[in-house]
């Protein structure tokens, strides 16, 4: 895939920071220290992290309202300026186009932002349907910087360096216009940790500026940049689904547990006739949480089993720690239960955990199961989730 850039590329490269290419083809920072000291800072202190790669799609006019509510499967109608909400985009077979936040400003005016990997798929989508609507789409992504603050203390960084707005009087899910000190910019509190959070679009010219402020402000409260691995780590332990593995084309809401979002009691909106019929038959597959007993993570796309279908090898492993036990060993032709679409340690609740998408029947909390983790048969139990803060306290702050 073609490298892409940031506007904040060179400051994660002045950083030291090893990069990886990410969504859309971006290139990001996999960490600037560890990524379990990243993550526990966000969890304990305040992160900070280029999330830039997310689209942003600006969408005018007075059919702006009627064609997102039309494309989104949630309500948009009663969404009141100054707010956003999260929705899934479906196509007419149900399957997900994108997860993504709409902000409105007001009934005229909205703003779409898409997931990093969909994002020109997600923008094309948008203006395709808008076509005979009385809506003007721009893809506005390349204009915008977007950085994101997060953890317990971040209340207190966007304090300290933003103006023009009542941070503490900001409720979640809300946005207002602030300053960074020239800089014009949106901020809503809104996050991908699980934790108390901002997320500030910036002008991409002007990200440089604002990302060195919050740094230099940052100190005082514990501030530390984190990169992908502490992403995923971070996001993992809520269970927030990643566009591409986590949730696609060929999974509708139901599979992945967004349907809670679904509106039906809206007449009409892309995917809703194949929605009720899934609605009504149910999933053959569910997205879930897994706990692994492994030191190492899966591989996305490792296959989950069933514990029937686990048989001991004759031959004995003959070195390393389990040497004289005999290998464990997936039965040939047996058909596989799911597929691994992440895993990684959760560094907050100390468990190798993992997301898969696991056949309906299996997929219920407790489940015993089993993952192939480079060939080798792990033991895995399907988890409630999140696996971390279940009841969303820390989110409210």
């Amino acid at each position: 895939m073609q490298e892409r850039r940031t506007p904040l590329y060179d400051v994660h490269k002045r950083m030291s920071a090893d990069m990886v290419q990410g969504g859309g083809g971006y290139m990001f920072p996999l960490s600037y220290t560890s990524p379990m000291q990243e993550h526990m800072n966000a969890r304990t202190n305040v992160g900070m992290q280029d999330l830039s790669s997310m689209g942003e799609v600006d969408i005018k006019g007075p059919g702006a309202e009627r064609l997102l509510n039309y494309l989104l499967v949630n309500e948009i109608r009663d969404l009141q300026p100054g707010r956003l909400r999260y929705s899934t985009v479906c196509n007419e077979r149900g399957g997900v186009v994108d997860d993504v936040t709409v902000y409105k400003f007001n009934d005229e005016h909205f703003m779409v932002v898409t997931s990093s990997g969909p994002r020109k798929k997600t923008g094309l989508w948008i203006a395709d349907h808008a076509v005979g609507t009385s809506t003007y789409v721009t893809d506005i992504s390349g204009a915008i910087a977007l950085i994101s603050v997060q953890g317990p203390r971040s209340r207190d960084l966007v304090n300290a360096v933003l103006s023009e707005v009542e941070i503490d009087a900001l409720r979640f899910f809300r946005f207002s216009a602030a300053r960074c000190g020239d800089t014009e910019l949106t901020v809503s509190r809104s996050g991908y940790t699980g934790e108390l959070g901002y997320e500030l679009y910036v002008p991409a010219e002007e990200a440089a500026l604002v990302w060195q402020r919050l740094l230099s402000s940052g100190g005082q409260f514990g501030l530390l940049p984190y990169g992908v691995a502490a992403m995923q780590s971070l996001r993992t332990e809520k269970a927030y689904p990643l566009y591409g593995n986590d949730v696609n084309e060929d999974y509708t809401p139901f599979h992945v547990g967004l349907d809670r979002w679904i509106r039906f009691d809206k007449p009409q909106f892309v995917g809703r006739d194949a929605l009720l019929e899934i609605q009504e038959r149910g999933p053959d597959h569910r997205w879930v949480g897994l706990v692994l007993d492994s030191a190492v993570p899966a591989s996305v796309g490792d296959r989950v089993s069933a514990v029937g279908d686990v048989v001991p090898d004759a031959e004995e492993i003959e070195t390393g720690p389990e040497a004289g036990r005999e290998e464990d060993r997936i039965l040939p032709g047996r058909e596989p239960l799911g597929r691994i679409t992440f895993s990684t340690k959760g560094h907050s609740v100390d468990k190798m955990l993992a997301l898969a998408y696991v056949r309906t029947s299996h997929s219920w909390p407790g489940a015993k199961l089993v993952v192939s983790v480079g060939d080798r048969p792990v033991p895995a139990t399907v988890s409630q989730t999140p696996f971390f803060d279940p009841q969303g306290a820390r989110l409210r702050g």
